[in-house]
């Protein structure tokens, strides 16, 4: 005895919806990931707090300045020493006549080392400068 079994006479269908949804999903995913990682040009150290933090500057083309808590200054990772700060600045300056710098010191660092290097910035024309800090 056979049984009959009935078939659908409806052909299998790919739901795109779903597949849309899914694809939205990563897409919001991945943007929050890379809108979340920060490059830092800087060397690390201990900065210092500050209430009234705000985020990083919105032009990724900055130069990073960092002076240590032993008073030596790095320019965006290469450690420099003092008397040759003012011709790399001279040399940004001339590759973009409107730079953005952003100092980061260390919270023991030399508080005249960062007015020195804010000095020989300000005196050769820059006037995009920001003071890194971490938000409390």
């Amino acid at each position: 005895m056979i049984i009959p079994f009935p078939r659908s006479k409806r052909k299998a269908r790919i739901e795109i919806i779903p597949l849309i949804d899914i694809v939205f999903f990563l897409l919001a995913t991945f943007v929050m990931i890379s809108l979340s990682m920060v490059k830092n040009l800087g060397v690390d150290v201990n900065l210092p707090s500050a209430t009234t933090s705000s985020k990083q500057v919105k032009n990724s083309q900055y130069t990073a300045i960092t002076v240590t808590d032993k008073g030596e200054i790095y320019f965006n990772k290469e450690k420099i020493p003092a008397a040759e700060l003012p011709v790399r600045l001279k040399r940004l300056k001339a590759t973009n006549p409107d730079p953005t710098i952003v100092l980061n010191g260390d919270e023991k660092a030399s508080y005249g080392r960062a007015i020195f290097v804010l000095d020989e910035a300000r005196r050769l024309g820059i006037k995009k400068i920001a003071l890194e800090t971490k938000e409390i």
